[in-house]
């Protein structure tokens, strides 16, 4: 088997726009785990919105959740590594949140919090109440994200949307270059920011790591800026054809979008 570790990014990637996994993926992806080969998710989300894929894929491994800023193991329901925002870091977020007018979701412990609910949160709230009720995401509304964020555990990342993209860009500058944290676009209008050094690569080549494997064993497959960390250290990055351009040019090959089923054919012929 040339690639032991198959790596996937959901939305955009293994998920369709309307948040399913092609029947082609599905059947590819447990001949590839009946061979040998780990699966693994390496997604922006938060633990609690994984449920449904994570079972619908009938997956052994962790998650890497929050673009690496945590491994997830789902079976015994416990982070197991993690590198989480400092509390202080999260009040200087939310401070310049409010100076910019700009609303965030919290990712924090076993929930997705939030004060205001944007365009986002009610897309995804909306998708949630189409899921069965153990599959639910945990979505907590508060009357002021700081308190939420002073009393949470960890504190995993700020998800941030904005329909003015040029203000959200202005406001991931200032958070990169003045409290120097992690800002990893996840879609054009959609930032998130996290504890500085948090990535998909990097928390990806950790768990690897502890299998005994190398990056050159992974295949990895993803469709935004905020998988550019493991599409370009895996043996195998491969960019699905609903992504930027930019991001096409810097990964080792392209399949069609994620409404085709170019991760199937992919498997088929590299692993399989």
């Amino acid at each position: 088997m040339r690639y032991r570790v198959i790596a996937l990014d959901l939305d955009g990637t293994l998920l369709t726009p309307e948040k399913t996994i092609l029947p082609e993926s599905i059947e590819a992806l447990a001949k590839a785990q009946a061979a040998g080969a780990k699966v693994v998710i390496v997604t922006g989300r938060h633990h609690c919105a994984i449920h449904p894929f994570y079972q619908a894929l009938a997956l052994d491994t962790p998650a890497i959740c929050c673009n690496g800023a945590y491994l997830y193991d789902y079976h015994a329901k416990k982070v197991l590594t993690a590198d989480p925002l400092p509390v202080e870091q999260a009040r200087q977020v939310i401070g310049l949140l409010d100076e910019h007018r700009i609303h965030g979701l919290l990712y924090a412990d076993d929930a997705m919090i939030y004060q205001e609910p944007t365009g986002h949160v009610i897309r995804t709230q909306n998708w949630a109440q189409s899921l069965p009720a153990h599959q639910r995401p945990l979505f907590i509304r508060v009357p002021s994200l700081l308190e939420a964020a002073e009393k949470a555990q960890s504190i995993w990342k700020f998800a941030l949307s904005h329909p003015d993209t040029h203000a959200l860009q202005r406001f991931a500058g200032v958070v990169e270059h003045e409290m120097g944290l992690a800002c990893e676009w996840s879609w054009h209008d959609q930032v998130d920011i996290a504890g500085a050094g948090n990535s998909k690569g990097k928390r990806l080549a950790q768990w690897v790591t502890s299998l005994g494997l190398t990056m050159a064993d992974v295949i990895a497959f993803g469709d935004n800026y905020n998988d550019l960390s493991m599409l370009e250290s895996a043996g195998l990055g491969i960019a699905m054809g609903n992504a930027d351009e930019a991001i096409r040019q810097r990964v080792a090959r392209s399949i069609g979008s994620n409404q085709q089923p170019g991760i199937a054919e992919t498997l088929y012929q590299e692993v399989l």
